[in-house]
């Protein structure tokens, strides 16, 4: 008989962290309550609310630090509640051909398919044509001194943002998430370098508290510079591995199935996309660095081996 996963609470005054199993880790995550004197926000509803939603507060507003499947899977529970993501994300939650553009596997049909129902089946993915943008730099005012501040920063997607939970002096991630996995930057709608400078981005804002949506959770300072320091150090890990790796000549199919982002074996159906993705970026960048060539089509080493 399977049991309910006891899951916590942390309060840090006009902030409410509801952590999801095992520290948020994929497919859970850690969604955020900011209640102020006139309104309740509740940041990346997720797939811990779900045994959790009959003792929730009201909430009215739910925030969206960016458009994946995770982050919303909990959005369904509040039907009539408004629904706010930054601009650059929204055609993914107006519809579901439009959250499909974000992963931009058209090239697989197969992987499109799948992932198409299990966006649907496991994380209970519902159009909201009605959602809101916000731009960088927004307040959303919930009454008394609380408010939230947009962060915008992309990389991860388009429109992803943290906040800043204020007077609470919390920032919120989002999948800036300090992980020992790293920066993930595999999607359509992903960038290598817009990820590098929302990293360099956040290291400059000052916080008491800092919260991630997967894996470490609740963070301070000292840290929060420790673990960013880290989850940034995994992307020139990964072009170091990529340049000592085309000492001999590959391909881009070759690079992919090497594995530089996943493990060898993994076997999910997206990683062989994700992994392609990824590092064509690096390849991209060290092709105008000057650092890898192309001796014939399609086929890159690094330069001066």
């Amino acid at each position: 008989m399977n049991e309910t996963p006891l899951l916590q609470d942390l309060d840090l005054g006009s902030v409410t962290v509801l952590f999801g199993e095992k520290q948020g880790k994929y497919p859970h995550g850690n969604s955020v309550l900011v209640a102020g004197s006139a309104e309740t926000l509740l940041i990346d509803p997720c797939l811990g609310l779900l045994p959790r939603h009959q003792t929730l507060p009201q909430v009215d507003r739910l925030l969206l630090s960016h458009c994946h499947e995770d982050h919303l899977a909990g959005a369904h529970l509040f039907p009539d509640t408004p629904i706010h993501i930054h601009a650059a994300d929204l055609l993914g939650v107006q519809s579901l051909d439009g959250f499909m553009e974000i992963y931009g596997f058209d090239a697989y049909p197969q992987v499109a398919k799948a992932w198409r129902k299990v966006v649907v089946e496991e994380f209970h993915f519902q159009p909201h044509p009605e959602a809101r943008p916000f731009e960088d730099g927004d307040v959303f005012d919930l009454g008394g001194d609380v408010r939230v501040e947009v962060i915008h920063t992309p990389g991860h997607t388009r429109g992803h943002c943290a906040f800043h939970l204020l007077p609470a002096d919390v920032l919120f991630l989002g999948d800036i998430d300090l992980s020992s996995f790293g920066p993930y930057y595999g999607d359509a709608w992903a960038d290598l370098e817009d990820f590098e400078r929302s990293i360099d981005r956040v290291r400059g804002i000052k916080a008491r508290h800092y919260v991630s949506f997967h894996h470490v959770g609740v963070v301070d300072p000292a840290t929060f510079e420790k673990r960013l320091d880290q989850f940034a150090a995994k992307i020139e890990e990964r072009e170091s591995r990529l340049l000592a790796y085309l000492a001999e000549p590959h391909t881009m199919d070759e690079v992919a199935e090497h594995r530089f982002i996943y493990r060898p074996g993994d076997s999910v159906s997206f990683v062989d996309p994700v992994e392609l993705r990824s590092m064509q970026q690096h390849v991209e960048r060290l092709m105008r660095q000057g650092r890898i060539e192309e001796p014939r089509p399609g086929v890159f080493r690094t330069v001066g081996e």
